[in-house]
């Protein structure tokens, strides 16, 4: 099997695990993935995280000219953002999940550490998660945002609209967007009860040995 189709493949498990377990909906969502030789696999615009035919993910060449495949999804200027400003960077995933957009339109949140400090688990696989403004759609501005960054975030949240995880390689990349959902659950759930966080000491320790 070649390196493309592997991870075409695991794209499309991955998109139906996230779609039935509701953390994306419709046709909401995206994922792309960096191949050895510099080209781009990402999921179909108006396609359904649920019901991906691997072969039509789109494949593009490393300026995002289309190769092969359906259209892109219309975020790729979001997409490539991480990939320009993060070289490490293997995989991209963007959602619309319930808990992480809600938690984006709080107006008490920090901005520049969106996802409280609660369990170790954000911190570990997110390091410090920066709120963006809103955007529509598919705004190219959505990337200028995160060039903003300078590759020093892993992870961003647009507000009224969803997260967006950059990582190593798939797998870790969708771990790592399932401990932001939750962590943002967490911290919805919690809203105006007297919690026990970690301690700034705690965090400090865990981002000392954790580096994202």
């Amino acid at each position: 099997m070649s390196e493309a189709t592997k991870l075409r493949d695991q794209i499309a498990a991955f998109a139906k695990s996230i779609y039935d377990r509701g953390l994306t909906s419709g046709s909401t969502g995206n994922i792309s993935a960096r191949l050895s030789d510099g080209t781009v696999l990402m999921t179909p615009t108006g396609s359904s995280m649920g019901f991906l035919d691997p072969a039509r993910i789109s494949h593009l060449a490393p300026d995002m000219t289309l190769l092969s495949g359906d259209a892109p999804t219309k975020e790729i200027p979001l997409h490539t953002a991480f990939y320009d400003t993060r070289p490490e960077t293997g995989a991209v995933v963007h959602l619309h999940s319930c808990h992480s957009v809600a938690l984006s339109m709080m107006p008490d949140i920090d901005p520049d550490d969106v996802i409280p400090a609660l369990t170790p688990y954000p911190i570990m696989r997110l390091g410090q998660v920066k709120l963006l403004p809103f955007f529509l759609p598919g705004d190219p501005e959505m990337g200028t945002a995160v060039r903003g960054l300078a590759g020093k975030r892993s992870a961003v949240l647009l507000a009224n609209h969803g997260p967006v995880v950059a990582g190593r390689e798939l797998e870790a990349t969708v771990y790592a967007m399932e401990e932001l959902e939750e962590g943002a659950k967490l911290a919805m759930m919690t809203r105006g009860i007297d919690r026990i966080g970690l301690t700034d000491e705690d965090v400090a320790r865990l981002r000392l040995q954790f580096p994202t």
